[in-house]
């Protein structure tokens, strides 16, 4: 009889025997791929190029139905579970080696209704999916700086974006999120049902089960802002930065701004101050003219510029494929000598692929009450991103040393709190980076969240937080 040796939970190896595993894709309207199927290496490749696992079985669902059914088939079997939404985490959580891989990937149907100015969108939609349909009628939400980043694993980690100073990060703007739970039960989690369980989610990662849609209020957006970027030799980088983080200050909620050091096309390196305003074209022109006089700059893009580019603005960047290593943490302050030392780093860059954003928050991000969700450093007004991207495997150690320099370099600046969207593997960050992105009460609330929803931790390629006594 045929079996399939496939890894636990709890990294033992089980065999299952393939009859079950057929029974399995004869309940799914989607497919199984096992390795040697067609497709399966693609199926598995995720955008961080560092990434390399190979699952021993991948349940490409079609609907929450397949969804469950590939739930209880993994906790029946004990097996070890990840969870592909867009596949763009740079710690690698949605593919595992050895267990069960259940891709939604296939489930990207975005549904808006103007009316309500509300939209649903699917587990496995990515924002440039839900950018397109929203865009039809000049609405949309908070979502990510890339356009194939999942909405899911975005929101669920809180959703920081263009429009964050202006409606909050994608999380806020939830109304309801449908989840399989660990005993394949579909619940719905809203300000009306299962309450406990949506503030969880609102910045809790994929810990209390598996989200299979989300609903989203909309706002008038667009479709064209007022939005581009200058560039600035990294000789006058101080001077400039000093003027952007007065200007930003000063900014209306409309401005969602960003500086990131950055390589041009022919190899310069250079500080990218960024804007988006989100309101009036001639308004928006107005308020960033002293950010576009200041000093002369290399490259000024800033013009009239449809929504739905501007969520592209880093992809061309950012390509999938490349080996990622990033690391990050939220920012008290930024005084002249926190901008020295980041320009000293961005002059060490090992790789001309390698970025450091300083992302300005502020605006309606900060007045949303911290008790409304369980992400939290709403009193920070920076985060800081540190992107170390290349091509060669044998650079691995050099350009995450630098990133981790970086990191360190920057700690005098820092607040405890880190995104939990941009940590890294568990191993590498340290178990206690996870309690610092929520803070201590939060954490104790997750925990109990946890016990409740999945008390025997059948989600755990994630930022994850372990039930007592559960490894």
């Amino acid at each position: 009889m045929s079996v399939l040796e496939i890894v636990t939970k709890n990294s033992a190896v089980t065999t299952v025997d393939l009859v079950a595993v057929e029974a399995l894709e004869q309940d799914l309207r989607g497919t199984i791929l096992l390795p040697t199927a067609e497709g399966y290496d693609q199926a598995r490749r995720i955008w961080n190029g560092m990434i390399d696992r190979r699952p021993a079985v991948i349940v490409r669902c079609a609907g929450a139905a397949d969804v469950v059914s590939a739930v209880n088939f993994g906790r029946d079997h004990d097996l070890l579970i990840a969870v592909r939404g867009g596949g763009h985490n740079v710690a690698g959580n949605a593919v595992c080696d050895g267990g069960l891989m259940i891709d939604l990937s296939g489930m990207r149907d975005v549904h808006a209704e103007p009316g309500l100015r509300r939209a649903r969108a699917g587990g496995g939609a990515t924002w440039g999916d839900f950018d397109a349909e929203t865009q039809l009628f000049g609405l949309a939400t908070t979502g990510g700086l890339i356009s194939d980043t999942g909405v899911a694993g975005l929101t669920l980690g809180g959703g920081i974006g263009w429009l964050t100073r202006s409606h909050g990060l994608a999380c806020d703007n939830l109304i309801s999120v449908d989840i399989v739970t660990a005993e394949g039960q579909r619940l719905k989690a809203s300000e009306e049902d299962n309450t406990d369980l949506f503030w969880g989610l609102k910045g809790g990662g994929g810990n209390f089960g598996i989200a299979t849609s989300f609903e989203f209020q909309l706002h008038p957006v667009g479709p064209l802002l007022f939005a581009g970027m200058t560039l600035h030799p990294l000789e006058s980088a101080q001077e400039v930065l000093i003027h952007f983080r007065d200007f930003m200050a000063g900014s209306p909620d409309e401005l969602g701004g960003m500086a990131a050091f950055t390589t041009t096309p022919d190899g310069q390196p250079v500080l990218a101050l960024i804007g988006v305003y989100n309101g009036d074209l001639s308004d928006g022109e107005a308020a960033l003219k002293p950010l576009r006089d200041f000093r002369q700059p290399l490259l000024d893009t800033f013009a009239p510029t449809p929504y739905r580019k501007i969520q592209t603005l880093f992809d061309a960047g950012a390509p999938p494929g490349l080996r990622y290593y990033w690391k990050s943490s939220f920012l008290e302050s930024l005084p002249e000598d926190g901008f020295a030392t980041v320009i000293e780093q961005a002059r060490k860059r090992p790789s001309a692929n390698s970025k450091i954003f300083l992302e300005f928050l502020g605006g309606t991000f900060s007045r949303v009450p911290k008790e409304a969700a369980v992400f939290d450093h709403r009193d920070s007004p920076f985060n800081l991103l540190i992107v170390g991207a290349w091509q060669d495997k044998d650079q691995d150690e050099t350009n995450r040393a630098w990133a981790r320099d970086t990191w360190q370099a920057m700690q005098p600046f820092a607040s405890e709190g880190v995104y939990v969207n941009y940590l890294g593997t568990e191993g590498d960050e340290g178990s206690n980076r996870i309690p610092a992105a929520y803070g201590a009460e939060k954490y104790e609330k997750l925990l109990g969240l946890k016990k409740k929803h999945d008390p025997t931790n059948l989600f755990r390629m994630n930022q994850n937080i372990p039930p007592d006594g559960v490894n």
